[in-house]
C-alpha cells in the first residue's frame, strides 16, 4: 500500500486506516486481530503527526511479508523526538505510543525530510 496525503487533510488519517485494514485482512499472523489495532493505532498516530506538523504533506508507505512495516514519511527536516505528554495535554503522545507498542520503530533522515517507521509481528526484528 502506498498513498500520498496532503498537508492538514485530516480526513486522510480514516482513509489511511480503511486501506490499512484492507490489507492486513488478507495477512494471516497470529494475532491478527490485535495486531490489525495495534497498526491502525500506530498508523493514525503517525499519519496525524505528519499533517499536523509537516508542510507539504506526507507519503504512507505498509508493506507485509512476516511483518508489517509501515513508514510515513515527510518533506520537512528535523528529527522528532518522543516526549512526556502533560497530563491535562491533548497531544504529544504518538510517538510515545509508537516506541511502547511497536515490536521496532525508528526515525530514517531522507536527503529532503524524513521517514518514521514501525514494524510489528512475525517476532523480535
Amino acid at each position: 500500500m502506498e498513498r500520498k496525503v496532503r498537508h492538514a487533510d485530516l480526513k486522510a488519517v480514516g482513509e489511511v486506516r480503511r486501506e490499512l485494514r484492507q490489507l492486513l485482512s488478507r495477512w494471516t499472523v497470529p494475532g491478527g486481530g490485535e495486531l490489525m489495532e495495534v497498526a491502525t493505532l500506530l498508523t493514525s498516530e503517525l499519519v496525524t503527526n505528519a499533517l499536523v506538523h509537516a508542510e507539504g504533506g506526507a507519503v504512507v508507505t505498509a508493506r507485509v511479508g512476516d511483518r508489517l512495516r509501515v513508514e510515513v514519511r515527510d518533506f520537512v527536516p528535523g528529527r522528532p523526538e518522543p516526549r512526556a505528554p502533560t497530563t491535562d495535554g491533548t497531544s504529544g503522545r504518538g510517538l510515545m505510543l509508537v516506541r511502547s507498542l511497536a515490536d521496532a520503530w525508528g526515525i530514517r533522515t531522507e536527503s529532503l525530510g524524513k521517514s518514521v517507521w514501525f514494524e510489528l509481528g512475525g517476532g523480535p526484528a
